[in-house]
């Protein structure tokens, strides 16, 4: 601007004087100034406001509006298909524990063991004859696997050490510990016996480390039909797990499958059409598309705060000669725009893996379900933004982000004690009591004793084997609980009511608590006076030509008044 005026002062006849030239200046910085206060209040404002600003109509909450009724539609949709594909698993994984792991009985995994020699080749010969006779006795679709026109056998693999002799009786031992691994292949035979189909197996106990019979299952999830969609041909690969690595004369057994889904090859079904699974698709891509324009608007959105905040700077370093403080600059920043931003690029990831597993390209449901659970998540947070326009509950947003930074400062120190005492009670505890075994579980019961869950069975359940021990749990016990939940719960409840105080202060009082809200404090200016619409117009050449004829208004003044 002050180059154009010097190049329109440069036609002038008659130079102003200097005095003069200095007070039109000032009067352009007052202007400047108070163009930047009306264009930073403008970005605080809500879309109504902006719409009674400019007349801007609010798109970009039109946009998330819709943008939650499709995004929920679709996690519902996908939630139902995904539920069917689980059931489907969980209960083919029941089945194949009744039909191959002998006398099983449900939720007795944790306790099912062999104890003698005898009991570990019955159950590898009951196995292998339920696989013999599976096309006699499951009640399922379930079908060897072929590889072109032979069927896929059944491997037995023994993992045990290479040498050993072992004399507990001496206590002596020498043993290699490389471990080797000895297979066998049993092809799918009617009336199958191990000691037919493998009269040379041979089990060595006191250096077996696991045996392991593996094979594939096929099968059709015919439950979607009902739902119009294309039946799945899934793979189920059945893994039983003969476990003695600890040798301590009880070998437990595992049963567990990995599955693998698959476009059926060849099919034909009455009453169901592809174009169901299609129409999915474009409603996916509907979704896309809207996720990349929110993602859009907001990124713009977070580029103009940016340059609003340079230009702040620039204004108090040039005319006040003075840094603005963090906490202004982080005002410019606005969160809900960077959580919508997250929330759309997880969406869309999200969308993308669930295309590729509507077309069977991938099977990944877990992962394409992290995806769309947390966008959907972080987008339905994004609505309490919109209820913080409305100011009995945007106290409710304030105080929870003016606690935010006191409470994580206040979590990282609470977390160092807790850790310590996870660390404590799993290396004092853990032998003597279940709930500290693992680090994982120990710190699950610590979390449930803050919160007042189970805290007379961790007392009850610790094993009085030695005294010693059993004070020290006591005292363990009792100092956590008394410090946790007395102390530490209690300091954190009195920082978010002493924040809800400030905040309920604040507003009552109405004065600005921080040097942004004073600067902006100056203008008076409302949402529907008209002058909004004026910055909006102006252009840097309408601006210079407004500015030209206004010095020269002034001009012809001052030579009236003289």
């Amino acid at each position: 601007m002050e180059e154009s005026s010097d190049l329109y002062d440069s036609s002038e006849t008659n130079d102003p004087p200097a005095w003069e030239d200095h007070q039109a200046q000032h009067l352009d910085n007052l202007d400047a100034v108070e163009r930047l206060r009306r264009k930073i209040k403008y970005y605080f404002m809500n879309p109504c406001e902006k719409y009674h600003a400019r007349g801007r109509k609010p798109w970009k909450l039109t946009l998330q509006i819709v943008k939650i009724a499709i995004i929920t539609i679709q996690l519902v949709s996908f939630g139902l298909s995904n539920q069917m594909v689980v059931t489907f698993k969980e209960e083919n994984l029941m089945t194949f524990k009744h039909l191959f792991l002998k006398d099983y009985v449900d939720g007795g995994m944790d306790t099912y063991a062999v104890y003698r020699q005898t009991d570990v080749y019955d159950h590898i010969d009951y196995i292998l004859k339920q696989y013999g006779h599976l096309h006699n006795i499951t009640v399922g679709n379930h079908e060897y696997e072929k590889n072109g026109s032979v069927y896929t056998p059944l491997t037995v693999c023994q993992d045990y050490y290479r040498n050993g002799t072992i004399y507990p009786g001496n206590d002596t031992f020498e043993i290699d510990a490389h471990v080797d691994t000895e297979c066998f292949k049993v092809y799918p035979m009617y009336n199958p016996s191990l000691y037919e189909v493998l009269p040379e197996f041979e089990l060595y106990f006191k250096r077996m480390v696991s045996v392991k019979l593996t094979f594939v299952l096929k099968a059709i999830n015919l439950q979607t039909v009902r739902h119009r969609e294309l039946p799945d041909c899934y793979d189920f690969t059945v893994i039983i797990t003969f476990n003695n690595r600890a040798h301590s004369g009880r070998i437990k057994i595992d049963l567990e499958n990995d599955v693998d889904i698959n476009e059926c090859r060849d099919w034909k079904v009455n009453g169901a059409s592809a174009r169901n699974i299609w129409l999915t698709v474009l409603f996916d891509c509907l979704i896309i598309i809207t996720c990349i324009i929110s993602f859009t608007l907001c990124t713009r959105s977070v580029i103009n705060g940016a340059q609003l905040q340079f230009e702040y700077a620039h204004y108090c370093m040039k005319y006040c000669s003075k840094e603005v403080p963090l906490s202004d600059k982080l005002e410019f920043v606005n969160g809900w725009y960077i959580l919508i931003i997250v929330s759309d690029t997880l969406t869309v990831i999200g969308s993308i893996l669930k295309i590729e597993i509507q077309t069977k390209v991938l099977t990944s449901y877990d992962v394409c379900s992290i995806f769309l659970g947390t966008g959907t998540m972080l987008v339905w947070i994004g609505v309490i933004r919109y209820m913080g326009y409305f100011r009995k509950y945007n106290i409710l947003i304030l105080t929870l982000r003016a606690a935010f930074p006191v409470v994580i400062r206040f979590i990282c120190c609470a977390g160092i004690i807790y850790l310590s005492y996870c660390f404590c009670g799993w290396i004092v505890l853990g032998p003597y009591h279940e709930k500290f075994r693992t680090l994982n579980t120990v710190s699950e019961c610590l979390f449930s004793l803050i919160n007042g869950d189970d805290m007379f069975p961790t007392f009850k359940n610790m094993k009085q084997k030695s005294s010693l021990v059993w004070i020290f749990s006591r005292v363990y016990l009792y100092t956590f609980v008394s410090l946790f939940i007395y102390m530490i719960l209690s300091l954190f409840i009195t920082i978010i009511t002493d924040t809800y105080d400030t905040i309920k202060q604040q507003q009552q009082s109405g004065t600005p608590t921080s040097e942004l809200q004073k600067f902006l404090s100056v203008c008076k200016d409302l949402p529907n006076s008209g002058v909004f619409r004026l910055d909006e117009n102006n252009s840097c050449f309408f601006e210079c030509w407004i500015n030209r004829c206004r010095k020269r208004q002034h001009q012809e003044r001052l030579t009236s008044e003289a």
